[in-house]
């Protein structure tokens, strides 16, 4: 998956699709409503970045009323897939899209998938308490830190006999990435905040399940432990968030939101890691 280059609101404006009839079996661009009638039942063939500034465009409508989270969290579930969301769109490609209850994980994956995930909220906590951007600050001690849980997890491990493996190119790129993001582009550094730790709260605790039941003898990790209410934590996080993105303009909203596909492309290379 090719990284993104940040489409502007402007830019997109101009991009001039090619149209044809709709297949039958064609959903999730079809228009009944909404549009001309000469231009009703028409499907819109469109390039790929394209596509992603489209499901920009959907979310503003539909999060907009909601805060910017909401904008956020409309992206991310269309990149899933249908197997990982009712609301995904994505096609299953790679072996870690498929249903958790279809992976066959190992215990040498999954200790690489911890070891690497651990470098990345490594990085991602060191740049709020560093703060290269002032309202990084707000997102300090939220209760959703993972790598101090992350930390015991691998002890524990290395007490059962196993070999802790050294961070792999996996997350040793994704932290790097995050570094330079970090300073230079606070949006789209928001938007690999965002998706980290709320899919970690998500989606992340079904595969941590499975994988416990299949090689841990159901030992629940500290990685997947929260002191207090989660709910309620995730609810201040998402109040600060649409607290910061009030400052922002219509063009930085976008820029992070296309920014989706790349943190789902870092995250999925670690996560194929349990199945290695």
């Amino acid at each position: 998956m090719a990284s993104l280059t940040a489409v502007s609101q402007s830019q997109s404006l101009y991009i001039k699709p090619h149209l044809a009839p709709p297949p039958p079996q064609f959903r999730s661009l079809f228009f009944s409503t909404g549009l001309p009638a000469a231009f009703r039942g028409v499907r819109a063939e469109m390039p790929r970045k394209a596509v992603i500034v489209s499901a920009t465009t959907a979310a503003k409508r539909k999060g907009e009323s909601k805060g910017f989270v909401e904008e956020m969290r409309f992206v991310a579930m269309r990149l899933h897939t249908r197997d990982q969301a009712k609301e995904g769109e994505k096609e299953v490609k790679q072996p870690e899209e498929k249903a958790v209850t279809k992976w066959d994980p190992t215990i040498q994956g999954y200790l690489r998938f911890l070891v690497d995930s651990k470098v990345v909220y490594d990085t991602l906590e060191n740049i709020v308490q560093e703060a290269p951007h002032p309202f990084y600050a707000e997102f300090r001690n939220t209760g959703l830190e993972r790598s101090a849980s992350l930390a015991q997890d691998l002890e524990w491990f290395k007490e059962q006999g196993h070999t802790i493996p050294e961070p792999s190119s996996p997350g040793l790129t994704y932290a790097q990435y995050l570094k330079e993001l970090s300073g230079k582009d606070p949006q789209a550094f928001i938007c690999h905040f965002y998706n980290i730790y709320f899919a970690h709260t998500a989606g992340g605790r079904m595969i941590g399940k499975k994988v416990a039941e299949k090689l841990l003898n159901n030992k629940g990790l500290e990685f997947y432990k929260w002191e207090g209410d989660l709910p309620q934590l995730l609810q201040n996080v998402r109040d600060k968030l649409n607290k910061v993105a009030e400052d922002w303009t219509r063009e930085e909203k976008d820029h992070c939101l296309e920014e989706t596909e790349k943190s789902f492309k870092l995250s999925g290379e670690i996560l194929r890691l349990i199945l290695s």
